[in-house]
């Protein structure tokens, strides 16, 4: 396999943490990976192939601008270097919009797809994640962009989790046909009609339950629930703490509590999840949390080859083409 291209620049804790999870990446999975960045930056990057850029577009930055005007930039190198055949899949933690901006200028959009979307795991303790798209690719939707989403969420979750007929379903403000916008209830007879195995409207409630493989919705409705969420959980995970801490008594029951509640946790850890998927361009790419640590990187790697050897790519183009 070619190397997995990491923008060792992108993240709240690159470079140092991007590299270290760049060379565990190598030392337990045997996967091959360049760094993108600036060199002098990196520190010990492990005898790792480095892919000179002077530039970094900040989390801060406008996206399109960064991209457009910091060409020598660890992402838009990275990018090029999938689509000049000199990587087979890049991972990036940085600035969301201009990783999914440099994907799409360098890499290029997939035949036939209107709008590319972001893909990520929900996770579901016990089951199999729900994969959300679009995530926040994509503010303002039309009902043929929701459908092709579907075709390709479907397909994501054929890839990565071998879901042979993977369950398709609208998020919206109730079960019933009649709810929703005017997006959703439109998108509801197109997806009904597509030949997938669509099983109607979800609530926002759904998302971490087995009642769906893949939810679609628009991009701003999207990451408003994903944010929501994250929030959700961050919130539940430190009021537990906050109560474990409360008494001498709560602290002795910890000790029990938390042995049975590690698996849980494990599951719900953002840095096990490998990060978001960038739909419908002309190559693998990973979008992985700001905050990813090493294990992070580590995570969003695997996956990155799992979905190289799994011609993610040639399927995407496939449920396209038949959509």
């Amino acid at each position: 396999m070619l190397p997995i291209a990491v923008d060792a620049m992108g993240g709240d804790k690159a470079p140092k943490e991007i590299v270290e999870g760049a060379k565990l990446a190598v030392d337990e999975l045997g996967l091959p990976v360049v760094l993108v960045g600036q060199p002098e930056a990196l520190g010990d990057a492990g005898g790792l192939e480095v892919i000179p850029a002077s530039e970094v577009i900040g989390m801060r930055d406008d996206p399109a601008q960064g991209v457009r005007r910091k060409k020598d930039s660890s992402l838009v190198r990275a990018a090029e270097a999938v689509r000049d055949g000199k990587a087979a899949a890049m991972v990036s933690a940085g600035n969301t919009g201009a990783t999914m901006g440099a994907a799409l200028l360098r890499m290029g959009r997939l035949k036939g797809v209107q709008r590319p979307a972001i893909a990520t795991p929900i996770p579901v303790p016990g089951q199999t994640p729900t994969v959300l798209l679009d995530a926040g690719a994509n503010a303002e939707c039309t009902p043929t962009y929701l459908l092709q989403f579907a075709q390709m969420g479907a397909a994501f979750a054929t890839a990565r989790y071998g879901i042979r007929d993977p369950k398709v379903a609208l998020l919206s403000i109730g079960e019933e046909d009649t709810k929703g916008t005017s997006l959703v209830k439109e998108a509801r007879g197109l997806l009904a009609g597509a030949g997938l195995n669509f099983v109607g409207n979800v609530e926002g409630r759904d998302l971490m339950s087995d009642a769906a493989d893949v939810v679609v919705t628009d991009g701003f409705t999207g990451n408003v629930a994903l944010k929501t969420l994250e929030g959700s959980l961050k919130f539940l995970i430190g009021a537990i703490f906050e109560a474990f801490n409360s008494s001498e008594e709560a602290k002795s029951a910890s000790g029990v509590l938390l042995d049975a509640l590690a698996p849980a946790a494990a599951e719900l850890d953002p840095d096990a999840t490998g990060g978001a998927m960038l739909l419908g361009v002309e190559g693998v790419c990973i979008i992985s949390h700001g905050s990813s640590s090493a294990r992070a990187i580590v995570n969003a790697v695997r996956v990155a080859g799992e979905m190289v050897d799994g011609q993610l790519v040639e399927r995407l183009r496939g449920a396209v083409a038949a959509g």
